[in-house]
């Protein structure tokens, strides 16, 4: 992870921006990591027949990502919108594949 100022030792807008940009970059880093991950799942699910959607598992994600926040002191009313959005956007790519083979 790239290294951060903390948020206190920033003291003017354009280094709290510099900050926050590189947030946003590691952000979408790790998202597209995580992509990579939903890919490997479409090549291990499509072949044993199993589902793009398992309701259980997005259940289990979201309660896991909802206590981080807690713990990070995030609302996790925010988390579960952003998770559950990206899940489902993770779900669509996976039955689009799994759907083509």
């Amino acid at each position: 992870m790239t290294t951060l100022v903390p948020p206190m030792d920033c003291h003017s807008m354009p280094e709290l921006r510099a900050e926050i940009d590189k947030v946003d970059r590691e952000l979408i880093a790790l998202l597209a990591v995580r992509t990579g991950y939903i890919d490997r799942a479409v090549e291990i699910k499509g072949p044993s027949g199993m589902p793009a959607r398992i309701p259980e598992r997005v259940e289990d994600v979201v309660a896991k990502v909802r206590a981080e926040a807690v713990e990070k002191g995030l609302d996790p009313e925010l988390v579960d919108e952003l998770w559950r959005r990206l899940i489902d956007w993770s779900i669509a790519r996976e039955a689009k594949i799994i759907d083509l083979d």
